[in-house]
């Protein structure tokens, strides 16, 4: 019993060091070469296993060996996917057999490991069909192969079968279950560190890729945005430059306009009223002029904006001329259309902002434009005051509140309007004209001086803008 755990151990402790050294060169030889390789060379290192266990068993006398021989077939059913491998690999451990010598209890150590590497064959088969989990599987080959093997020596060796099963099996039998089970669950530990390794190697793969394939992107999409960018360069260039050459011959065909105006008043007033008409023509002229003019100048600013080439002059602005000059502006308008126009300036207020002046009162009368264009009746304020939420923002501000009680703006409209050529109702455009870019230079405008717009609007209810700037 001594001597034969004694060569147990020395079994296991050989099939533990075999398993190390080739996990070893699985990681730093075999990492390179070609799966078909690593297949072969894999089976062969498992018979070799069993013909090492063999050289350093218990010789018994009468040419018998007892030794784990079988343990490497047990870790093969538990490694390999196909049932063939197994049989080839029992068949090679029991051939290895015979190269300690032929005779009878060769022979019969030869059938029997054929024997157990057809059952384990049978048993990889019906395993593989149910998909049972590796515990599963390892329980049933740890007990099917030690049992197999432990009846084909009592039946098959050349021991006498009572003194086998007598003195011997029940030492044999437990050593080589339990030893079996060991090895079985400490080369399980390989074979996960083997899996991780592999998964880590994958996944670095993998991400490697990856990154390629998002450094490639990365570099196809600077160049479409190298692209895009010079392409709205070049559009905003042309749009200024065509805006430029547009307003030359437009301001002409305007002077002479108002010059047939001009003259067909006259004629009317010295009694020639059939050229009443023409001034009438020349009025109309000049106005649809006006408005181009105007669409031109949208268009113009709107590109310098995207081509970046606006100009911001800051300067002290007097806060008591933007009323003044705004009111003497629409003043006209809103009698023509019987709305009050209301200015209210905080007294709070310091005397002058410093800022850009023309640009403030351009968003002015773009937010003051679109309240009379969309309101029939009631009123149009303009109020200037310090901000209420002025803890909110850092330094100090002014607020330019443009209200109307027109048709109001949907909430969900509210950040359609900034933006170029959209308007909250398509039909809009139709009834009262504009072509939508007024609130997106305004926006544009209002972020170029170092402020914001907001809105505060509901359906049939009127809307407030409010012009928020900076006082420095």
């Amino acid at each position: 019993m001594g001597n034969m755990g004694h060569a147990f151990a020395i079994n296991l402790g050989i099939l533990v060091t075999i398993a190390y050294l080739a996990n070893l060169v699985y990681k730093y030889v075999f990492a390179k070469t070609s799966s078909k390789i690593k297949y072969v060379s894999s089976v062969i290192l498992v018979i070799f296993s069993g013909w090492l266990s063999m050289k350093f068993g218990l010789d018994f006398g009468k040419d018998v060996i007892f030794d784990l021989r079988f343990v490497p077939l047990i870790i093969a059913a538990l490694s390999y996917s196909n049932p063939g491998t197994l049989f080839v690999i029992g068949t090679g451990i029991g051939l290895c057999r015979l190269l300690f010598g032929v005779n009878d209890a060769s022979i019969a150590g030869c059938v029997n490991l054929v024997i157990l590497g057809a059952l384990a064959a049978l048993l990889k088969w019906w395993m593989e069909r149910r998909k049972m989990r590796y515990t599963f599987q390892a329980v049933i080959f740890i007990a099917a192969i030690n049992l197999v093997n432990t009846l084909n020596i009592a039946i098959l060796g050349v021991i006498p079968f009572g003194y086998y099963m007598v003195h011997m099996m029940p030492a044999t039998l437990f050593l080589s279950l339990v030893l079996s089970a060991g090895f079985v669950f400490m080369f399980r530990d390989f074979q996960l560190e083997r899996m991780h390794s592999r998964e880590l190697k994958e996944t670095n793969a993998l991400m490697r890729r990856q990154t390629e394939e998002l450094h490639k992107a990365k570099i196809v999409l600077e160049e479409r945005a190298k692209q895009l960018m010079l392409a709205s360069q070049y559009k905003s260039e042309f749009l200024a430059n065509m805006s430029h050459e547009l307003r030359t011959p437009l301001n002409s065909i305007m002077n002479l306009a108002q010059l047939i105006k001009e003259n067909g008043q006259q004629d009317s007033a010295d009694g020639q009223e059939e050229d009443g008409g023409t001034a009438v023509y020349g009025e109309i002229i000049f106005k649809s002029g006006q408005e181009l003019l105007q669409l031109i100048n949208d268009i113009l600013d709107l590109s310098k904006v995207e081509a970046g080439r606006l100009d911001i002059v800051s300067e002290e602005v007097s806060l008591r001329e933007i009323p003044e000059l705004l009111y003497f502006h629409f003043e006209h308008l809103a009698d023509r259309k019987g709305i009050a126009f209301e200015i209210h300036l905080d007294e709070s207020l310091p005397q002058s902002i410093h800022t850009d002046g023309q640009r403030v009162q351009q968003i002015l009368r773009n937010l003051l434009s679109n309240a009379f264009k969309f309101t029939e009746e009631g009123a149009v304020e303009l109020t200037m005051r310090k901000p209420e939420e002025a803890g909110l923002l850092k330094g100090d501000w002014i607020v330019f509140d443009v209200k109307d009680t027109g048709i109001g703006i949907p909430e969900d409209k509210h950040h359609l309007i900034f933006e170029a050529f959209k308007q909250a109702d398509g039909t809009i455009s139709r009834k009262y004209g504009g072509t939508g870019l007024g609130l997106s230079i305004s926006r544009d405008l209002a972020k170029l001086l170092g402020g914001f717009i907001r809105v505060e609007s509901t359906k049939g209810a009127g809307s407030t803008f409010s012009l928020y700037l900076p006082l420095k």
